[in-house]
């Protein structure tokens, strides 16, 4: 089947296409991972992943959820998926939301393009809610911004709780913001959640 892909939309999309990842988008996707690794809080990984742990954890989404990359002129430039949020039945309408983008990518639009993707996906297999994970910046702070919660506030994601000291990365610790948008209505009994290989355009490339 082939990957269903989406022109990034509104005039600041950077041109880019959105497609389901595919084992070839591996490479550029680790190298854009680990900058954030090496430079960045927005991640408490301390060793960026190799080749075959991204592939493996791709693999992993794939089974049950999406994952997206956006392509410009043949170049990955960010990527984005969910994960569960718990592994209990009880959380099935709920997931965790990631999203990287290329430094000289950012506020270009991408990652909007990127999260209207997987927002699509994720209402068609019947997810109700996403759940963003976010480190919060210290007061001068020289390896994160608040930039991740404001892209998220902008995407309709709401701050619900906050865990203080949670991590230690370059010295610092690192309160996370927990960041949540409603994607459907919670009903009493909600359908199965489909997952997203099942879908009916959910090709990967």
């Amino acid at each position: 089947m082939t990957a269903k892909t989406t022109r990034g939309k509104g005039s600041n999309s950077d041109g880019a296409i959105v497609r389901v990842a595919a084992l070839d988008d591996v490479p550029a996707i680790a190298t854009i991972y680990r900058h954030y690794v090496e430079t960045s809080a927005a991640t408490f990984e301390y060793v960026a992943p190799d080749d075959d742990e991204i592939r493996r954890r791709m693999a992993a989404v794939l089974e049950r959820y999406p994952y997206f990359v956006a392509v410009r002129e043949g170049t990955v430039i960010g990527f984005t998926y969910a994960a569960p949020l718990r592994t209990r039945p009880a959380y099935d309408w709920s997931c965790e939301t990631t999203i990287y983008v290329a430094p000289d990518r950012r506020t270009t639009g991408v990652g909007r393009a990127l999260y209207e993707a997987l927002e699509d996906a994720l209402r068609r297999m019947g997810i109700l809610s996403a759940y963003a994970c976010v480190a919060c910046p210290n007061p001068g702070d020289e390896h994160l911004t608040d930039a991740s919660s404001r892209f998220h506030e902008r995407m309709g994601y709401a701050k619900v709780g906050e865990f203080a000291d949670c991590g230690n990365k370059f010295g610092q610790w690192y309160d996370i913001a927990w960041m949540k948008k409603d994607l459907g209505p919670h009903e009493p009994d909600p359908k199965p959640v489909t997952p997203f290989c099942e879908l009916d355009d959910a090709g990967r490339g």
